[in-house]
């Protein structure tokens, strides 16, 4: 086992264990992109938790520490494709005010841009 500082993350077996969290939050993520788009609904599981799966594999990554790898930009942009058609097209039978409709779509997109740009730099 290699120890190359102080910090919790800064050895082999940290990196390891932080390398499964990750990967766990990417499949769950690539399978709720997969699978039936109702899930991704706003008020639906996945429609609230791929976007905090997202956000926290972004926290993780700018943390630098070893074992966090992210998807490849171009697949973070074809989930925000997915992600969104279904948000656009189901948002407004939940009846939102228009600002939180607005909030929420910048939000969104933000995410997954961040994420994208993050995975990019990594490259």
């Amino acid at each position: 086992m290699g120890t190359w500082g102080a910090g919790n993350f800064d050895n082999d077996t940290a990196a390891d264990h932080l390398s499964v969290l990750a990967d766990r939050l990417v499949t769950e993520i690539a399978e709720a992109m997969a699978g039936d788009p109702v899930e991704l609904e706003p008020d639906e599981y996945w429609g609230v938790t791929v976007p905090c799966d997202l956000e926290l594999l972004l926290v993780l990554d700018r943390q630098g520490w070893v074992g966090v790898s992210l998807p490849a930009p171009e697949v973070i942009r074809t989930w925000q494709e997915t992600f969104l058609a279904v948000w656009e097209r189901t948002i407004d039978a939940l009846e939102p005010k228009p600002a939180y409709k607005d909030e929420r779509r910048a939000v969104l997109n933000k995410t997954f841009e961040q994420l994208a740009e993050a995975s990019a730099a990594a490259k």
